[in-house]
């Protein structure tokens, strides 16, 4: 079952033309809602004002050396590690989301566009990829949901609880998860396997197609939020803030560290 294409399955009754126009309808969507949530929230008009008045606070001119020094460390411990949370718990679940979701989106194009029918042997770690993806997307989005969210853990709110905010990440997690019930029920030929197949698709149409209402475009800002913070750092502009005073604070020592934050 960890070995078969489920979408080359799926081709026996489904035209393999119908599921790759599907998901470039996905890829167009999360294009087009990334560019629409750009100029609706002005995000490269500020970024752009931002690097604007950083050139004028700047105190230093750093070297190539050291930009690309600064660089490669962000992306190693912001963007590959998200070495920004600080709680184990909370980073780890989300880098299981991340790059769960990275492995199954990936395999899934891959096994449409390249490997569509049974005609075309599907090398077995794809389907393999697909499985582990959909799985560490659903096992660090339930723990996140369950036991890691703010809401949550630390005001007492109910899990269940579901706000606007919340429609990326619930319908990542409904998308994998009836995108394993489908896979699942398609290999033992159960009778519900069309019913797992339409919650698969409506759950991925949401997950794409509301980029402009969700925080699905996040991933593209944060990178560069990211990239921009560092590099002012580097040239002793700090974003207009203050440099760290010569010696640590002297409020106390906490006991331990927040649980969420």
């Amino acid at each position: 079952m960890f070995e078969i294409n489920p979408f080359a399955e799926l081709a026996v009754t489904v035209p393999a033309g119908i599921m790759q126009g599907f998901v470039t309808v996905m890829i167009a969507l999360v294009a087009g809602g990334t560019i629409f949530d750009i100029i609706h929230k002005g995000s490269a008009k500020y970024f752009f004002q931002r690097w604007s008045r950083e050139k004028g606070l700047k105190q230093r001119d750093p070297g190539f050396d050291e930009k690309i020094a600064s660089v490669a460390k962000t992306t190693a411990h912001d963007v590959l590690t998200s070495g920004e949370f600080c709680n184990f718990k909370r980073r780890l679940a989300h880098l299981l989301t991340m790059y769960g979701f990275i492995a199954y989106a990936v395999a899934t194009a891959v096994m449409v566009f390249s490997y569509p029918t049974k005609d075309i042997a599907t090398p077995a770690y794809w389907p393999q990829i697909w499985w582990l993806g959909s799985a560490m997307v659903c096992a660090g989005g339930y723990w996140f949901w369950f036991f890691i969210r703010v809401d949550v853990a630390a005001e007492g709110n109910s899990p269940f609880r579901v706000m606007r905010a919340d429609l990326f990440v619930v319908s990542l997690i409904l998308s994998t998860t009836f995108a394993l019930i489908w896979a699942y029920s398609q290999a033992v030929g159960a009778s519900y396997s069309f019913v797992a197949l339409a919650l698969y698709l409506i759950a991925t149409a949401v997950l794409f197609g509301s980029v402009p209402w969700s925080k699905f475009s996040h991933m593209f800002f944060k990178p560069a939020a990211a990239y921009q913070k560092n590099l002012a750092h580097l040239n002793g502009g700090r974003n207009h803030l203050p440099a760290p005073v010569d010696k640590p604070a002297t409020l106390g020592k906490p006991e331990r560290h927040g649980h969420n934050y």
